[in-house]
């Protein structure tokens, strides 16, 4: 929880001039201490729906540990499923209606499985419109993953997401740009995030429509926030993915491979294995291709041992203090987005 400005120490001022959040004791003493309602418009495809789930509600689970979080997933109907899901979703899952009676605080948006660049294309474009419409007059802030960032640019500022020459796949250095602003306090300055996407938003189309730049890297700029700083929140990678995340991945393209689904052998996601993996994986695809072993070979086991994950602290930082800030100005009643006296163009006072 934030620090209280209860006096006049001069520290107070110079760790929020740092980025860090100290509230004043007037602010403070309109806070009651309740639960947060998040929402989760899971887009993911049916092989990663409820693995979807588990790392987003885990992120959440982990961050503050006083606040008490119900989370609310929830689906879009014109994204099609099969048995299994469907059967998960309808027994699990709430409609958008229920969603919108009740209310949000928070709510993240995953991202979805669609390679062309054309988001008019995608079955559930316009009722991914309406939740995003919705959620930007009614909820707090929304955290939106890969897709779900390139359809609020597009739908919000007219940016439309671009084909890259190859897909972005694999673990990626990043460096925070902006290290004063709440959603960095604590982080390290640097640290790593896994991308898996076949398009992208420019960090020059972030800057055209006033989306001010968090963490950069080489493959594009990775976390930014709308122009208000808090509202909508933007991951353009995958910083929620387990450590097995990117090997499930590469196992479904050999088997979309396998099914004629794509032309040819996938290639390893960058700086993710080792170079002993690589080999293990190497001779593993020469055996399959020549019939000496099929997919049920696949050396899962053996590599997940070698594997490392090195951008889940950072991650889990990051979702603490977007809970914490989300924290600080919603207002009480879950139907209303902010505390009252919060400008919603500057909700964290920092213009």
């Amino acid at each position: 929880m934030p620090l209280i400005a209860h006096t006049n120490l001069p520290s107070f001022k110079r760790l929020k001039d740092e980025g860090e959040i100290v509230l004043s004791k007037d602010r403070a003493n309109h806070q009651v201490i309740r639960e947060l309602h998040i929402g989760l418009l899971n887009m993911m495809p049916d092989a990663a729906l409820e693995a979807t789930e588990r790392q987003f509600f885990r992120l959440i689970g982990h961050s503050n540990q006083i606040a008490q979080f119900y989370l609310h997933p929830f689906t879009l109907p014109s994204i099609e499923r099969g048995e299994k899901a469907s059967a998960h979703i309808n027994e699990h899952y709430q409609t958008f209606e229920a969603i919108k009676a009740q209310g949000l605080d928070a709510l993240i948006i995953t991202g979805a499985h669609m390679e062309q660049a054309d988001l008019q294309q995608a079955p559930f474009y316009e009722q991914l419109k309406e939740v995003l419409d919705w959620s930007y007059e009614h909820v707090t802030s929304t955290l939106c993953s890969c897709l779900a960032t390139h359809a609020v640019m597009e739908f919000k500022y007219g940016q439309k997401r671009r084909a890259m020459e190859s897909k972005c796949w694999g673990v990626f250095e990043h460096k925070i740009v902006d290290r004063t602003h709440p959603l960095m306090s604590g982080v390290n300055t640097g640290f790593n995030v896994p991308h898996s996407r076949f398009n992208e938003i420019t960090k020059d189309q972030f800057k055209t429509a006033g989306v001010h730049i968090l963490v950069d890297s080489s493959v594009g700029a990775h976390l930014c926030v709308s122009e208000d700083l808090l509202r909508i929140v933007f991951f353009q990678g995958h910083p929620e993915y387990d450590t097995i995340s990117l090997l499930k991945e590469y196992k479904r393209e050999i088997m979309a491979y396998l099914s004629n689904s794509r032309d040819s052998y996938p290639p390893f996601p960058k700086h993710y294995l080792t170079e002993q993996s690589k080999a293990i994986l190497n001779e593993y695809q020469t055996r399959l291709l020549s019939g000496e072993f099929s997919l049920q070979d696949f050396p899962e086991v053996l590599i997940t041992k070698t594997l490392n994950n090195t951008w889940h602290d950072a991650t889990s930082a990051i979702i603490n203090n977007w809970i914490g800030c989300v924290y600080q100005v919603t207002h009480e009643e879950v139907s209303k987005p902010f505390m009252d006296g919060i400008n919603p163009n500057d909700p964290l006072n920092l213009k």
